[in-house]
C-alpha cells in the first residue's frame, strides 16, 4: 500500500515538473522561432530570457550597437531586472512599431502555455543610425545613394514611436539612447550626421520631459578611436560594447524602482 502512494506522488511530480518544462520549453521555442536568423539565434544577446516576476522587467530595443551591449548590460543587472531585447536588429524608425508589434504578438498569444504576462517597468531604446545612413540598392554609399530616412520624417517618426510606447506601457520608465558617433571614411554614413540625428531627437523629447536620455553619444566620443572596431567602422571592440554596457546598466538603475506586490 506504502509503496503504491509512493509511485502515485512521484507520479504527480513527474506529470507536474513535465507540464512546467513544457510551458517554458513552449515559451521558449515561441522566441527561438521569432529570433530566426542563424546571425543571431546562437549568440547570448538573443537569449530565452526566463522571467522571475520578483525583479522589474527591462527592455533595450536598438540596432547592432545595442546588440553588442546587451550582455554586458544583464550582467551589470544580474540580480536587479530581467533584461530582455529586441529579437533582431532594431533598424531604421519606420520599422521600429512593427517589430516591437510582431515580438508582443508572439509572445503574448493566448495559446502558449507560457506567455509573456508582465509589465515593461523600463524600456531603453534607440533609433538613428539606420535612418541616416545612405543606401545605392542594398549597398552602403554614402556618395551615390539615398539617405533611408530624412531629418523631418524621422523626426515625425520618433514622435510616432513615443505616443506608441506610452500606450504600449503606461507605466514604463521611457529611456531615449542618443545615437553614437559615425567615424570619418564610414562607406555609407557621413561623419557628424549623428550629432544632428540627436539633436532632432532632443528637440522632439523636450516636448517629453518625462523620458530620461542617456547619452551614449557624449559617452562614446572621447573614447571613440579606442573604441572602433576598425577604422571607418560604426561598430565597437569588445572594451567599448563592454563600457556602453555597464553605462546603459548605469543608467537604468537609476530609473528603476522596487517591484511593488
Amino acid at each position: 500500500m506504502k509503496t503504491l502512494k509512493l509511485i502515485r506522488l512521484l507520479l504527480l511530480c513527474l506529470t507536474t515538473f513535465s507540464q512546467s518544462a513544457l510551458a517554458e520549453q513552449d515559451a521558449k521555442e515561441a522566441w527561438q522561432k521569432l529570433v530566426r536568423s542563424p546571425r543571431f539565434n546562437k549568440r547570448p544577446a538573443f537569449q530565452y530570457v526566463k522571467n522571475n516576476p520578483q525583479l522589474p522587467n527591462v527592455l533595450l530595443y536598438g540596432d547592432s550597437i545595442s546588440i553588442a551591449y546587451t550582455d554586458a548590460t544583464r550582467e551589470a543587472l544580474k540580480g536587479k531586472a530581467n533584461v530582455y531585447r529586441l529579437y533582431c536588429n532594431g533598424g531604421d524608425s519606420s520599422s521600429f512599431i512593427q517589430k516591437m508589434k510582431t515580438m508582443h504578438a508572439t509572445m503574448q498569444k493566448d495559446d502558449l502555455n507560457d506567455p509573456w504576462k508582465f509589465d515593461w517597468d523600463v524600456i531603453h531604446f534607440n533609433v538613428g543610425l539606420h535612418d541616416l545612413k545612405y543606401m545605392n540598392g542594398k549597398k552602403l554609399d554614402r556618395v551615390n545613394g539615398t539617405q533611408a530616412i530624412s531629418p523631418a520624417d524621422y523626426e515625425k517618426n520618433l514622435r510616432a514611436i513615443i505616443a506608441y510606447l506610452k500606450q504600449l506601457a503606461p507605466k514604463a520608465k521611457l529611456i531615449f539612447a542618443t545615437t553614437t558617433p559615425v567615424p570619418e571614411g564610414e562607406p555609407g554614413r557621413i561623419a557628424g550626421d549623428a550629432a544632428k540625428y540627436n539633436q532632432i531627437a532632443l528637440k522632439v523629447l523636450k516636448d517629453y520631459p518625462e523620458i530620461a536620455v542617456d547619452d551614449l553619444y557624449a559617452f562614446t566620443k572621447p573614447q571613440h578611436a579606442q573604441w572602433w572596431t576598425k577604422p571607418g567602422n560604426v561598430h565597437f571592440n569588445t572594451a567599448g560594447a563592454t563600457a556602453q554596457g555597464k553605462e546603459v546598466a548605469r543608467v537604468i538603475e537609476q530609473q528603476l524602482k522596487p517591484k511593488q506586490d
